[in-house]
C-alpha cells in the first residue's frame, strides 16, 4: 500500500487553515445565514472555509479533483479531496461547540485520509490507510484510537443524529427496536458520534440519511480504529447515503435489526 503520510500532512494543514476561519466567526454577532434548496443552513464561515481549502489544494494538489459540501464537485475514479467545512452547522450558528471541519482524501474509491477537526472542542482527530487512527485534546500529546471490546448488545452504547429522520428515511421503529436491545443510548450526533466510536468511547453510531462528505473521514479514522463502516443494508463504503460505525463486534447484530 502506497503511503499517504505527505497527503494526510496537506490534510492537517487544511484543519489548520479552517481553524483560524471557524473559531473566528464561531458566535460572531454578524454570522450571515442563508438557507439551501434543501433547507438546510449554510453560513459565511461555511463558504469562507471551504474556500480557502480549495486554494490550499489548487496550489498544494493541483492535479486532484475536489468535492466540497458548498462549491460542489464530482467523486471521481482517481484522486478526490472531500471536504465538509462545517459538519454540525446546525450546532455551529445557534453558538453550540459540536462542530467540525471534515476533509477526506479518496483514491480509486477508498478514503486513504481523514481529518475531524473540531476546535471548539479542542479536539482532533486523524488517520491515514495502513497507519493507524489518532486523536489530540487541547494540548495533550496524540493518541493512538482504538474501539471498544464490548461484545454484546445489551451492553452497547448507540447514538444517531436525529430519530425523527428515521421516519423518513429508514424505519424509526428499526431504530427503536436497535435501542430498545442496547444498554445506553444519546444523540451525540453527526461526526462526533462516529469519533466516538473510533476512540471507544460509545460502540454504535447509525445513521439513516448522510452524504460523502458527511461520511469519507469519519469511515477512515473507524476502520483504522480497528472498527468497521458500512451502509445500512451492510455495503461497505461512505457513499450509499446512510451509516453505520461500530466496533465491528456488534456490527453484524445491528444489520440484523436495523434489516429485520
Amino acid at each position: 500500500m502506497p503511503s499517504h503520510a505527505d497527503d494526510l500532512s496537506v490534510a492537517l494543514r487544511l484543519a489548520d487553515a479552517a481553524d483560524e476561519i471557524t473559531r473566528a466567526r464561531f458566535r460572531a454577532a454578524d454570522l450571515v445565514v442563508d438557507r439551501k434548496p434543501d433547507r438546510t443552513p449554510v453560513t459565511d464561515a461555511d463558504t469562507a472555509v471551504e474556500d480557502a481549502m480549495r486554494s490550499v489544494l489548487a496550489h498544494e494538489r493541483p492535479a486532484d479533483a475536489i468535492l466540497g459540501e458548498e462549491r460542489g464537485g464530482t467523486l471521481g475514479a482517481g484522486r478526490t479531496w472531500i471536504v465538509d467545512p462545517i459538519d454540525g452547522t446546525k450546532n455551529f450558528l445557534r453558538g453550540g461547540p459540536a462542530w467540525a471541519t471534515l476533509i477526506a482524501l479518496v483514491d480509486e474509491g477508498l478514503p486513504v485520509v481523514g481529518v475531524v477537526s473540531a476546535p471548539a472542542f479542542g479536539r482532533r482527530w486523524w488517520a491515514c490507510a495502513g497507519g493507524g487512527a489518532f486523536g489530540t485534546f487541547l494540548e495533550e500529546a496524540p493518541r493512538r484510537l482504538r474501539v471498544s471490546g464490548v461484545a454484546s448488545l445489551e451492553d452497547a452504547y448507540l447514538s444517531t443524529t436525529d430519530v425523527n429522520a428515521w421516519t423518513q428515511y429508514h424505519s424509526r421503529e428499526r431504530y427503536l427496536a436497535l435501542a430498545e436491545a442496547c444498554w445506553e443510548t444519546r444523540a451525540f450526533g453527526d461526526y462526533w458520534q462516529h469519533c466516538l466510536v473510533a476512540e471507544g468511547a460509545i460502540d454504535i453510531a447509525a445513521e439513516p440519511i448522510a452524504n460523502a462528505w458527511d461520511l469519507a473521514a469519519v469511515q477512515i479514522v473507524v476502520t483504522e480504529a480497528g472498527g468497521e463502516f458500512t451502509d445500512l443494508s451492510g455495503k461497505p463504503g461512505f457513499d450509499h447515503g446512510t451509516a453505520l460505525a461500530t466496533n465491528g463486534r456488534l456490527h453484524q447484530a445491528a444489520l440484523a435489526i436495523l434489516n429485520g
